[in-house]
C-alpha cells in the first residue's frame, strides 16, 4: 500500500475504533454500574410484576427510573434497544487494523528475526490459529467451570500468561503486546455474537410465543458480560502499549504485559 495512504488509512480505522471502542466501554461500565446500584421496588405491584431492582438517576438534567426484571416484563416492549453494534464495530475495525499494520506487514511488525526466524506467512496463520483457538478453550473453559468463577479466573489467568510467554518466543515485543490484547479482544466481541446476544433472543422468542422464559441463557449472558467488563481495560492498555516501547521493548515485556493487565483487572 502507498505509504500516504496507508496513514490515512491508519487514521480513519483508528478514529473508528476507538470511537466504537467508547461508545462499547460506556454501555459496558454503565450497566455494570446500573447493577450495582439498584434497590428492591417499594411498591409491593413492582414486584408482583417480576421487577427484581429498581434504581432512581439524575443526570443531563432530568430524572431517570431504571427497573430490572428478574427473567423477563410479562409483555414485550414495542421498541427493544439492542447493545451490540459498539462490540462488533470495535472487533471490525480491530482486525482491520491488525491485517493492514501487522499482517500485511509482518516482515517488520510481526516477525523479528532475533526471535524466531519465521516467514511473514507462517507469523500471520500462526497469529490467526491463536485467535480461533482461545477463543474455543476460552469458552469451553467457561462451560466447563461454570458456577465456578474463581477456578476459571485462575485458570484463564494461566492461559493469558501462557499466551503472553509463547508468543513472546515468536513475535517482534510490540507485536506479543498487539497479540494478546487481539486475543481478549476477541473472547470479549465473540461473548456477545456466541453467547450474550443469542441469549437475549431465547428470552424474546420464548415471550413472543406466550412462554415463560429460562432464566439459564440471560445468566450465562450476564456472566459473560462482567467478564468483559474485567477485560475492558487491559485490552485498552493493549492498544494503547505501541506508544511505551519501555514496556514491549524490555527483556521480560510479556511479563510486564501480564502484571500490567493484572492491575487492571484490580483497578476494575
Amino acid at each position: 500500500m502507498d505509504p500516504y495512504l496507508a496513514e490515512w488509512f491508519n487514521l480513519l480505522v483508528r478514529w473508528l475504533h476507538v470511537i466504537a471502542a467508547i461508545a462499547w466501554i460506556g454501555s459496558s461500565f454503565y450497566f455494570i454500574a446500573l447493577d450495582y446500584s439498584l434497590r428492591p421496588p417499594k411498591d409491593p405491584d413492582d414486584a408482583a410484576r417480576g421487577v427484581a431492582g429498581e434504581s432512581w438517576e439524575i443526570h443531563g438534567g432530568g430524572f431517570y427510573r431504571v427497573e430490572k426484571f428478574r427473567v423477563a416484563p410479562g409483555t414485550l416492549p414495542e421498541v427493544l434497544n439492542w447493545f451490540k453494534w459498539e462490540a462488533y464495530t470495535t472487533w471490525l475495525t480491530g482486525f482491520a487494523l491488525l491485517i493492514g499494520l501487522y499482517y500485511l506487514q509482518a516482515g517488520t511488525s510481526l516477525v523479528d528475526p532475533a526471535v524466531a526466524d519465521l516467514s511473514p506467512i507462517a507469523a500471520v496463520a500462526i497469529s490467526i490459529a491463536i485467535l480461533t483457538a482461545a477463543w474455543f478453550v476460552y469458552d469451553g473453559l467457561c462451560r466447563l467451570l461454570e458456577g465456578r468463577d474463581r477456578m476459571l479466573a485462575l485458570v484463564l489467568a494461566v492461559v493469558v500468561i501462557g499466551v503472553a510467554y509463547g508468543t513472546s518466543l515468536l513475535f517482534s515485543g510490540r507485536a506479543v503486546y498487539i497479540q494478546v490484547g487481539a486475543m481478549i479482544g476477541t473472547w470479549m466481541v465473540a461473548n456477545v455474537f456466541f453467547v450474550i446476544i443469542p441469549g437475549h433472543w431465547d428470552l424474546v422468542r420464548a415471550k413472543q410465543a406466550g412462554q415463560e422464559p429460562d432464566p439459564k441463557p440471560g445468566l450465562r449472558g450476564k456472566q459473560r458480560s462482567v467478564h468483559n467488563n474485567y477485560l475492558t481495560l487491559p485490552v485498552v492498555f493493549a492498544m494503547l502499549s505501541n506508544h511505551f516501547p519501555m514496556t514491549y521493548g524490555h527483556a521480560y515485556g510479556w511479563l510486564i504485559l501480564v502484571a500490567i493487565m493484572a492491575l487492571a483487572i484490580w483497578v476494575r
